[in-house]
């Protein structure tokens, strides 16, 4: 082979192509193809290259066609695995997993392809010594020299050429033997390639982080951009059911195994904090004793009666003598007492050195003689090592492992040992446990102003109900008395707003004596009752429900005043009032609007005096001792002065300090509700339960704010209906927002999962058409942040109760974790489905995989839309990523085996359904398998 330069911007591409090739590790029939450059070459065994490979006279055209399939098939699979792994060292672990799941079934195909290759010439039609003769020399023709071809095409038939020269080989004729020489030129051609590019692949990884490999990167991203225009990746993933997920971020230094996602490794000899239930966390101490500051510490905790572990140095323990006897200082007294105190003592090295360079003895003893000097302060030591800086290798792992110890990293970082300021260690604590939701704590206790940060990130931790776990000898665990007390704790639900109890009021009245009968008040409000019980977490027991003749004004007043006050309502608890019925307004002798709910017995004539104007819930809500109340009134009146409080990007932090008083109402004076809602509700309830069931998360944190609810629901209702919504604070608010926290949604979609009716679908296209549009939000061109990017809600005119135009804005998006945020999408990717929004779902599922590779829920839920659009074979692709990701979901199977069956696939289906019936025997499809199979 001769290099023949015919495309000068694609010619020295080299270093950039062998640097993926290698990355990836593409291997062909054994052998490992290194990608060369992008340079076309001449004819083999100096023969001129022919203009075109296929063009040869004398090779018979339909046979040669026959052959040239399946090469430009290998071709094709060869090219979508350089675009799926272009780039390679810019992927995180989660992408290069999803883009060699596409390379391995791509690969797979090509091993396929490269035997019947062989097969063709060796025992097909093809293989009669005349034809061979004839069809070789065109197929050589296209793989030396065609002009749509570069050498990093070629590589992709190297495995393929040695075959072919083995057949020739066992061929005597003087055409074989030429054609056997040609080959072995072709094949050292190929390896001269790689080895005039292995110094500058050396010199590629030598300055990886330099800038003086732009030029061919550069051009090697021309070769990249020609491949992804013929097979773009995300298309390429998609069609072998895989979607590449987004880079994870890099980590921060001393984060351990913080960005690379690691729980624990494959044998489960190591802990980061992601294994852990919810809301709970564990105070992990390294670098003591200290002889001052790890007794004030021990002391801070023992305040707030949680655990520690104290991850300690040896050589501030003692020594260990020539003779292998421990000798133990003064600061081993600090240990001995934090072990009587109930904390746990654990290894932290001999002298802080960093581990992963070192070996034999010096790594051996590092971790061996600590593990002496623990013991000879209290035999109940741990068996927990973590290593300093969080840096390991393969050799100190197993000598962990010999020892029995277990390698403990963190995935929240305090920088104490950086940050000099005690506020800004708590702020950073806080906001990474409220990304993580869980984890391990990194402190040090030999700082200051750890002493000082801790009450403060305590205090806070305890209020937010976080449980503090502790190692038990077995695992990392909540001692039984605080699991005890923690059950007494708020529950989940309302933890984003850091409150104790969720308490309400709910009234529906359809039924007046002397006011015009409603329809629909009565089923609202017991729509929100069940809303706030089954999705909000709200119990049953502190609602207090009053419908028809019960919602007099006396008893309605008396919920206020003797139930709740008497029901043990805190100061951290929050209450939600709903109010279905009539609303009026009266105009006062000052020219001002004083609006009104109308009780069941009141009189339409003495309303002033036997209804409840604003003006006496107003005092109600001053005096409810509760830190949150949202009053929401499916009622039309006007008059109560409102005000409103800005944005703030600390929100839940600041949130939790201040007292809230909000309100939001259907409309103004003068306008009636509208009644006529989907499945019996008002237009107002159907859009407030559309807003606590995912809709009002405008900024897609996860937690819908009073402001988010009011920001979703007042323009919805006014563009479906001739109502205005207001909405505000009332007088006496400090700023803060009632909280909901959205529950995640864990539904399977299957052929059971129900949808909405049209007259709702049609409804919530009205009410969307209203919705305030969310924006990404300004990203620093520094952050070089990759992935979902957070959303900023625009400000939303609305009306206050005076009729007056306001403007308010959404709080900023709380900060979520990836996990957090596929929770959202797939919740988000639920809803459009139930309103056959097909295209949006998809793309939700799809956003939700791309957050979270492993997630089973989505993968089948995106399998399901494939599905309902009634493609069949993605569909089964997707239920098949469902199952590996999660075997023990039978509804994934039922789902396979129906996909199956539609495509056409009866043995697949029967054995997915075969396995579903062994996951549930007694499952809602189950008769009607076992007829299928013939089982009765």
């Amino acid at each position: 082979m001769q290099v023949k330069q015919v495309k000068p911007w694609l010619a020295v591409a080299g270093a950039g192509v062998v640097l993926a090739g290698l990355a990836a590790g593409i291997w062909f029939g054994g052998v490992q193809q290194h990608v060369a450059g992008a340079q076309p070459l001449s004819g083999g065994a100096g023969q001129p290259a022919t203009a075109s490979a296929v063009g040869r006279g004398d090779a018979d055209s339909a046979q040669r066609d026959q052959a040239m399939v399946p090469l430009r098939e290998v071709l094709a699979n060869y090219r979508k695995i350089i675009v799926l792994l272009a780039d390679e060292a810019k992927l995180g672990a989660a992408e290069k997993a999803a883009a060699n799941q596409a390379g391995m079934a791509l690969f797979h195909a090509n091993i396929a392809k490269a035997k019947e290759l062989v097969a063709l010439l060796e025992e097909g039609p093809l293989a009669a010594p005349r034809v061979r003769l004839q069809v070789l020399p065109a197929l050589l023709d296209y793989v030396e020299s065609d002009p749509e071809l570069f050498d990093a095409d070629r590589l992709a038939f190297r495995e393929v050429l040695r075959q072919w020269q083995a057949i020739m080989a066992r061929d005597g004729t003087l055409p074989a033997i030429k054609l056997h020489k040609r080959i072995g030129e072709d094949l050292d051609a190929l390896a001269e390639i790689e080895r005039n590019y292995e110094k500058e692949i050396r010199e590629v990884f030598g300055r990886f982080e330099s800038r003086g490999i732009t030029l061919k990167r550069e051009r090697w991203d021309d070769y990249v951009a020609q491949l992804q225009r013929l097979y773009p990746r995300e298309a390429i993933l998609r069609d072998h059911g895989v979607v590449l997920p987004y880079p994870e971020p890099a980590a921060a230094p001393g984060a351990g195994d913080k960005g690379k996602g690691k729980a624990k490794n494959t044998e489960g000899s190591e802990f980061s904090g992601r294994d852990l239930p919810p809301k709970t966390i564990v105070l992990t101490f390294d670098d003591g004793p200290h002889g001052t500051y790890t007794p004030e510490i021990a002391a801070i905790l023992k305040q707030y009666d949680v655990p520690g572990v104290f991850f300690q140095v040896g050589s501030n323990l003692g020594t260990v003598g020539a003779d292998g006897k421990p000798h133990l200082n003064a600061r081993a007294q600090v240990s001995k007492q934090l072990q009587a105190a109930g904390h746990v003592l654990a290894n932290h090295s001999l002298t802080h050195a960093q581990l992963s360079k070192r070996s034999g003895d010096a790594l051996r003893d590092e971790i061996l003689v600590t593990d002496k000097l623990l013991t000879s302060v209290d035999e109940r030591r741990s068996v927990l090592f973590r290593f300093p800086y969080g840096a390991r290798n393969a050799e100190g792992m197993d000598i962990l492992s010999a020892a029995h110890l277990r390698s403990v990293m963190w995935n929240v970082d305090s920088l104490d040992w950086a940050d000099p300021v005690p506020a800004s260690i708590a702020q950073r604590v806080l906001s990474t446990l409220e990304k993580e939701g869980r984890g391990i704590i990194l402190f040090h206790d030999i700082h200051e102003r750890t002493v000082k940060a801790l009450p403060g990130i305590l205090s806070k931790l305890v209020a937010d109900g976080y449980q503090f776990a502790t190692w038990d000898g077995k695992a990392f665990a909540v001692p039984k008395g605080a699991q005890a007390a923690a059950a007494a704790a708020p529950g989940p639900a309302a933890a984003a707003g850091g409150y104790s109890q969720s308490w309400a009021i709910v009234v529906g009245i359809d039924e007046y004596a002397r006011w015009p009968r409603l329809q629909y008040a009565v089923r609202d409000a017991r729509s929100v009752r069940e809303t706030l019980i089954q999705k909000f977490g709200f119990a049953a027991e502190r609602i207090v429900t009053l419908e028809n003749k019960e919602a007099t004004r006396t008893n309605i007043l008396a919920a206020f005043h003797d139930k709740l006050a008497h029901g043990g309502m805190q100061k951290n608890d929050r209450l939600f009032v709903f109010f279905a019925g009539h609303g009026a307004t009266r105009k006062l002798t000052s020219g001002r609007d004083l609006g009104y709910i109308i009780p069941v017995d009141s009189d339409p004539q003495q309303f002033a005096t036997d209804a409840i104007p604003m003006s006496e819930l107003q005092n109600i809500a001053e005096s409810v001792t509760a830190k949150h109340t949202l009053f929401v009134m499916d009622a039309c009146y006007s008059g109560l002065g409102l005000t409103r409080g800005g944005g703030n990007g600390n929100f839940l932090r600041d949130n939790a300090r201040r007292v809230g008083r909000q309100m939001l109402t259907a409309g103004g004076a003068d306008q009636l509700v509208a009644d006529g809602g989907p499945n019996g509700h008002s237009v107002f309830t159907w859009a407030l339960l559309q807003g606590l069931g995912g809709k009002g998360d405008l900024n897609g944190d996860g937690i819908i704010t009073a402001t988010e609810l009011a920001a979703y629901v007042a323009p919805a209702v006014a563009s479906a209906s001739s109502q205005t919504p207001a909405f505000g604070s009332l007088p006496g608010s400090e700023g803060g927002d009632f909280v909901f926290e959205l529950p995640t949604e864990t539904e399977f979609l299957s052929a059971q999962s129900t949808q909405l009716g049209s007259e709702a679908i049609a409804m919530n296209t009205k009410l969307d058409a209203g919705k305030p549009s969310a924006v990404p939000a300004p990203q620093s061109a520094a952050s070089g942040a990759a992935g979902p990017v957070p959303k900023v809600v625009a400000p939303v005119v609305v009306k206050d109760l005076q009729g007056n135009d306001q403007k308010i804005t959404p709080p900023q998006a709380v900060a979520l974790s990836n996990r957090q945020l596929a929770q959202r999408a797939n919740d988000r990717g639920l809803q459009l489905y139930r309103e056959k929004q097909y295209e949006q779902a998809e793309a939700q599922f799809t956003e939700a995989l791309k957050l979270r590779p492993d997630f089973a829920l989505a993968a089948n839920n995106l399998g399901f839309i494939y599905y309902r659009q009634d493609k069949f074979v993605e569909a089964a692709r997707w239920f098949d990523n469902a199952i590996r990701m999660d075997p023990s979901r039978a509804v994934a199977y039922l789902n396979l085996g129906e996909a199956h069956e539609k495509a056409g696939d009866a043995e697949r289906a029967n054995k997915a359904y075969a396995t579903y019936l062994e996951l549930v025997p007694k499952g809602p499809a189950a008769d009607k398998l076992r007829e299928r199979l013939g089982q009765r």
